[in-house]
């Protein structure tokens, strides 16, 4: 285990020497707002005027419990266009559900704020009708190049960014730099859309298997942060679930909840009446102070293929715990993050 710090600064390698589990990091979304915006990206990006407006807006519909990541991306050579940006919307239509949907957008770089605005309102798209691309199916890889917010973004994330760009992008797959989304120590970190998932500590020989989803599973286990449109212990669970199920299971439109969530009999029975409460702010609230609890039985549904519902079970425990780093820095103090594995996972 690293100890002592004095000859690194980079925090994932920290994570990755310690061998820190990335599952159940994955941030929790209910649509992703994808902004073109040229570079150099400054560590303060969405804190700029012409930015304030439309993160506002994310604020608000936080406050009603609807989160929506921002993430900026860089124009590609090849897709952007002199003038215009692209606004990318990925939102959640349904409960049980596999993917994101898609609306794309190019747009005069005036009209960027106005789109991503009424994007996020969902109301007055038809003032942008003649922007609005064609629909089909392409898949955006997202990689983390950051570096102005932690150094391990750029060092490690653009190495596998300019290996997916020059191999792997072809006319159904595009690449892109992108700030920030979460999740320094997991560098190199991307994230894969209209899916939603999101991986950690890529290395050259795991992209093949994880762009053309082949061969085992399990060479991607110890990379997978989880599924945005699931929780902290769902999300450990369903990488158990993908395990066995194999490929197929990423296809299938699911959802998921926590049964019982282990912590004390008071705080529960308060968490159980504020659950009857119709408030999807609350229920934001209730979700987030769960976070550190050391045991959780979930269930998570999906439909098959046929139309026909499963359902798997599991209880979802804390096996221990390990140092890693938050930060890069010259000097990084660590600090202790619970690990968790799956107990009793069943199909029902």
């Amino acid at each position: 285990m690293t100890e002592t710090l004095s000859d690194c600064r980079f925090c994932s390698i920290v994570s990755k020497a310690n061998g820190e589990d990335p599952i159940g990091s994955a941030p929790v979304a209910d649509g992703f707002l994808i902004v073109e915006i040229p570079q150099p990206w400054s560590a303060q990006l969405f804190s700029e005027p012409q930015i304030q407006p439309i993160l506002a807006w994310v604020k608000t519909l936080a406050l009603r419990g609807i989160r929506i990541r921002p993430i900026a991306i860089a124009p590609d050579r090849e897709h952007s266009q002199s003038g215009d940006r692209r606004v990318l919307f990925f939102s959640r239509s349904a409960e049980f559900f596999a993917r994101f949907d898609r609306q794309e957008y190019l747009v005069p770089e005036a009209e960027v704020a106005s789109l991503a605005i009424a994007l996020l309102k969902s109301e007055g798209l038809d003032e942008f009708a003649a922007y609005r691309q064609v629909d089909r199916p392409v898949r955006d890889i997202l990689v983390c190049t950051h570096g102005n917010v932690d150094a391990a973004c750029a060092r490690f994330g653009f190495p596998i960014y300019d290996k997916l760009r020059k191999q792997y992008a072809d006319s159904g797959l595009r690449v892109w730099r992108c700030t920030h989304f979460g999740g320094h120590q997991y560098a190199p970190t991307l994230l894969d859309l209209p899916s939603g998932r999101y991986w950690a500590h890529l290395e050259a020989e795991t992209l093949d298997t994880l762009v053309n989803q082949r061969g085992s599973p399990d060479a991607l286990r110890s990379h997978y942060r989880g599924w945005a449109g699931l929780g902290k212990f769902e999300q450990i669970a369903e990488r158990e679930i993908w395990m066995r199920e194999g490929w197929a299971w990423l296809d299938y439109p699911k959802r998921g909840q926590i049964v019982r969530l282990g912590e004390g009999w008071l705080k529960g029975s308060l968490r159980s009446l504020l659950q009857l409460v119709p408030s999807k702010r609350l229920r934001f609230w209730l979700n987030h102070t769960q976070q550190d609890a050391p045991w959780a039985t979930v269930r998570i549904e999906f439909q098959r293929p046929d139309g026909s519902i499963g359902r798997y079970e599991a209880r979802v425990e804390i096996s221990g715990q390990i140092l890693t780093a938050i930060r890069s820095a010259t000097q990084m103090p660590l600090v202790p993050v619970n690990q968790y594995h799956v107990r009793d996972l069943r199909l029902e």
